[in-house]
Parts: C-alpha cells; structure tokens; sequence
C-alpha cells in the first residue's frame, strides 16, 4: 500500500505539490492522472525518497523507501527508462542491480524473458529503440518481484502489442494482490486499465475514485436515437422534459431523460426508431473537464501568437 499524507514540496516559490494526501491500495491497478506540471513526476520521486518533501509524508507499505533494507525486493519503481549505463548489455545492466539486492542470475533471465527482450539481453542498451528501452527499464522494476509498482508512463514508445502486453501484464499483476501505481497522459489507455484514479492538478488532489464513477459524475451521459420520425419525437420528448439536439447525421441526442423513457414515449406515439444507444462520457471528456482550471501551460490563441 501507498500512503501519502498532507505532503508538500516547494522549489523555491513554486508549490510543486501542495497538502496532498491519497491511499493507494493493492489489488487493483491505480491511475495517476493530470496536467503538465501538476506535480504527477514529484510526487512519485518523493515516495522513492529522490527528493525531500517540505513538509508531510509518503510512506509504501508503512515505511519510508529509504528504511526498505533490500528496496528492488519490495518496490519496482519506473521514472526514467533512459537511466541505463548506455555501453552495458541488457543482461549486465539487470545483473548489476540483483547483485546490489542479492538476487540471482536466474531471475535475470527470467525477467528479460518477461519482457520480450531475451533474444537482444548481450545487446548494448545504448542501441535500444524508446520501446526496448521501456522494456528493460520494465525488466529492472520487476526484478525483485515487488510487491508494489510505481510506473511513470510506462507505455511511451511502445507499439500497439506492447501496449496491450503491458496493460495486460499491470491488470495481472494486480490481480495478485500487488499495488500498481502507474502515471499516463494516455487517457483511452487509462480508461481499460485503471480501475481507480488519483487525479491531482497544481499539486492538489482533484479526484480519488473508481475510473467509472469519476467519468459518470463528470460527463453528461446522453442517448442517441435514430428514427425516421425525428420531428414528432423530438416534440413528444421535449414535451416530456427531455433536451433534443441533432448531430450531423439527423439522429437524435437526448439529455435529461433515460433510454427507457424514450422508448415508452416513441411507443406511446407510434413513433418507429431503428436504433436506441445510451451514450457515455469519455475518461479524456471527464479530465478535460475536471481540470480545466488546473492547466498550468497553456498556448496562446492564435490571434495572440507572435
């Protein structure tokens, strides 16, 4: 388990993270979401004691990274694929890390097969592509089969497969009772992976709930009609304090009223609709909306660009 609480961090007059607090529980992968700039990156180095916090707390598993006694064996940690000794095969640069936590040789290989990456492991990692490089930096979070994973984008530079390996292999994970804690600003991925969300913007919590909930609380859930008889029943809906709009097709977009209350007034009317689908907000809908005011870089408008 995560636990961050009341925690604070300043670089000097800037409130890089500001009184935030959230728990992240095991047994289910935990999305961490938020603009550019709201803190996502800061807070993640605080929990693996990279930096030191102003003032509050950020503990795994009810101590600090610093006090783990053999760290890679109870926290795989993700924030820098790059971060590899570039003339160093793939296999020494995994080696090297077990060898500072005890970890045998087999278990190398065992994990550079886990990733995809056993046929390049004699390979230097200084010729990786960005994809190979987030599967060896993937390779060294689970290289003591950790109990908690805190991933920072970790699906950057991977092709379509490798995302669905990843989001395959985070849910499985997961599933056996570990806490994974993974940062994206890819919200389509975010919405099938993550089964709860801290979403934070300017260095504060915005959201703590499960993915479903903050979407529906979030979006206007609406029902597209189709009909062949779209100017009755948008009078009949209306009439019964439904919101009608069209979209480019002609179907219409009801609001305020419920897919089977549209389908009894059709009845009711002898209106013939050929198609009757609730439509549901997106994740990418839902964060666009919950953080507009915490976008910290915005562009000029285009009458304002020099």
């Amino acid at each position: 388990m995560i636990e961050v609480k009341n925690l604070t961090k300043r670089y000097g007059e800037k409130v890089a993270v500001n009184n935030l607090s959230f728990t992240v529980e095991p047994g289910k992968v935990t999305g961490f979401l938020g603009p550019n700039g709201a803190g996502k990156s800061t807070t993640m180095r605080l929990l693996l004691g990279l930096d030191h916090a102003n003032s509050g707390d950020a503990t795994i598993d009810g101590k600090h990274y610093r006090d783990l006694p053999q760290p890679l064996r109870s926290v795989g940690a993700l924030l820098e694929a790059k971060a590899v000794h570039t003339g160093r095969s793939a296999y020494n640069h995994l080696l090297c890390l077990a060898q500072t936590q005890g970890i045998g040789a087999k278990r190398v290989d065992e994990v550079l097969g886990l990733v995809g990456l056993q046929d390049v492991a004699r390979k230097r990692a200084g010729g990786f592509s960005l994809g190979m490089g987030q599967r060896l930096g993937l390779a060294a979070a689970l290289l003591g089969d950790p109990s908690v994973l805190i991933l920072d984008e970790p699906v950057n530079g991977l092709d379509p497969e490798g995302i669905i390996w990843i989001r395959t292999m985070m849910k499985d994970l997961a599933a056996e009772g570990r806490t994974v804690f993974v940062s994206s600003h890819l919200m389509n991925e975010m919405a099938v992976t993550a089964e709860h969300l801290i979403v934070i913007g300017k260095g504060q919590l915005v959201a703590d709930c499960a993915t479903q909930e903050f979407i529906d609380s979030s979006t206007e859930q609406t029902v597209l009609v189709r009909t062949t008889d779209g100017e009755r029943l948008t009078e009949a809906i209306v009439a019964e304090g439904g919101m009608v709009t069209q979209n480019g097709s002609g179907e219409l977009i009801v609001a305020n009223m419920e897919a089977p209350r549209i389908a009894e007034i059709a009845a009711a009317g002898g209106h013939v609709v050929h198609e009757l689908a609730p439509q549901r907000g997106s994740l990418e809908e839902a964060f666009m909306e919950l953080t507009r005011d915490a976008v910290e870089y915005r562009p000029e408008t285009q009458g304002g660009a020099k």
